[in-house]
């Protein structure tokens, strides 16, 4: 069984580490361009921000959280629109970011055992939304980092972002319009301490290997499988590669490959 408490606490550490990186920028900085097509520094955390406030009403007004989807002008703009309202000068954009993830962290705390969220498309445990927030608030941070030309360092709580870009195989051939596989996958990565994070079945014929951090940079659409370390034996999981997709509605529009002459 997943520790929520312990699940909770890599969230507010993920959390803080991009805020750390955000909060001593200078105005101008927050103007800077990401990775994320017209989306600027403040666009990611207004994004983070919004998200947060949705997965805040589906943890605590359902009515509410269906209201915000079925009312949306456009639903097709559904993220850039809710990224653009919650926009703000930077300290009010960081004060509202900190009171949403704390009060999420507070609702998924206290959801009671067995429930399920309503989101996009699918209902998810509390452990699954904080998963999920983890790894948005990662692969968001990495934007960040590279819009401001910083390297993080990896650390243990990707292998949330890992385990759940593993267990989402079939939801990423199912974005792209295809029939989701019935072979198994047995995904071995390093971590970033050298350890091995394993999962699915030892004897399966279809294999990926490599870094950590670079399963999690594919598996987010952060990086283009080109530029990454990753190893795919056999068609399943080679296919998987192109398709791969840990988070939730259409799939995106991908980074292209380093040397393609495409912004990526």
């Amino acid at each position: 069984m997943v520790d929520l408490t312990a699940l909770l606490a890599d969230l507010a550490a993920e959390s803080e580490q991009l805020d750390a990186l955000v909060a001593p920028l200078p105005p101008e900085a927050w103007a800077r361009p990401t990775p994320a097509p017209g989306w600027t520094v403040a666009h990611q955390i207004a994004h983070l921000a919004w998200t947060d406030h949705v997965a805040h009403l589906a943890a605590t007004d359902t009515a509410a959280f269906f209201a915000s989807v079925t009312g949306a002008p456009d639903p097709s703009r559904l993220v850039d629109d809710g990224a653009e309202a919650f926009l703000a000068p930077p300290d009010a954009l960081l004060a509202r970011w900190r009171a949403g993830r704390a009060a999420l962290a507070a609702a998924l705390a206290a959801a009671p055992a067995g429930e399920k969220l309503p989101w996009y498309g699918t209902r998810m445990s509390p452990a699954s939304m904080a998963t999920a927030r983890l790894m948005e608030t990662w692969a968001h941070g990495e934007d960040v980092a590279d819009a401001l030309g910083v390297r993080r360092t990896p650390t243990g709580r990707l292998r949330h972002v890992a385990h759940l870009g593993f267990r989402t195989l079939g939801h990423g051939f199912a974005a792209h319009g295809r029939a989701a596989p019935t072979a198994p996958v047995r995904v071995e990565l390093v971590a970033p301490h050298g350890d091995i994070w394993a999962f699915g079945p030892d004897d399966a014929a279809d294999r990926v290997t490599g870094p950590a951090l670079d399963f999690c940079l594919l598996v987010t659409q952060r990086r283009h499988r080109a530029d990454l370390a990753l190893v795919a034996t056999g068609p399943v999981a080679d296919e998987w590669l192109d398709v791969a997709q840990a988070f939730a509605g259409p799939p995106g529009g991908k980074r292209a490959a380093a040397g393609s002459g495409v912004a990526r």
